[in-house]
């Protein structure tokens, strides 16, 4: 059975014990190929206990690309939870044993477009859903992006290339044409850029 600590403090520079739950027990319920779920009981700042029912994952990338001519890169990709097609930025899980997030990052590039990068910058980390979830979410601004590769996308991808300008970024946002998380974060990001 997996360990887990839940008891992470708000800020590593200012823990909070009014805040913290204490893991007393976990129990493993089901491992796919993309998460692990558990069932955790936890003492309560107030010594009580609770039950939380826990996503865990690996973590994940986003890459945010913007070619020369300043437009961003975006793949479009069915995703069958949410019962649609949906405009992202290239992303991806961290798949390889210890694969340091920016590596993955130039790994999805390329993988789920024709574009590569010269260099990464980390932009932002977030949590995607904190209420149940452990993923931890990496957005790289790709420097230097070019076009100059094929799609290496795994078997059971399929996508579509999308380039869009700030103007169309900004109507596809307000028309509710960009609905990912992940997305709009890297998004809003570019746009606060000028």
């Amino acid at each position: 059975m997996p360990t887990y600590s839940s008891s992470t403090s708000i800020s590593d520079d200012t823990p909070d014990a009014a805040l913290t739950e204490t893991l007393q027990d976990s129990t493993f319920i089901f491992e796919g190929k993309i998460i692990k779920v558990t069932v955790d009981t936890v003492v309560l700042p107030n010594g009580k206990t609770a039950t939380r029912e826990v996503v865990r994952h690996c973590g994940a990338v986003a890459v945010l690309a913007v070619t020369p001519e300043d437009k961003v890169v975006l793949v479009r990709q069915f995703r069958h939870p949410t019962g649609g097609p949906l405009l992202e930025i290239p992303a991806g899980k961290l798949d390889v044993d210890n694969e340091p997030p920016e590596q993955c990052a130039y790994r999805e590039l390329a993988e789920e477009t024709p574009y590569t990068a010269g260099g990464m910058t980390l932009i932002h980390t977030f949590y995607t859903a904190p209420g149940f979830c452990d993923e931890l979410m990496y957005i790289f601004r790709a420097e230097g992006v070019r076009q100059d590769s094929t799609l290496n996308t795994d078997d059971d991808e399929f996508v579509q290339t999308v380039l869009m300008s700030r103007d169309e970024v900004r109507q596809a946002i307000d028309k509710q044409e960009i609905r990912d998380a992940k997305t709009l974060v890297a998004l809003q990001s570019w746009l606060l850029e000028k």
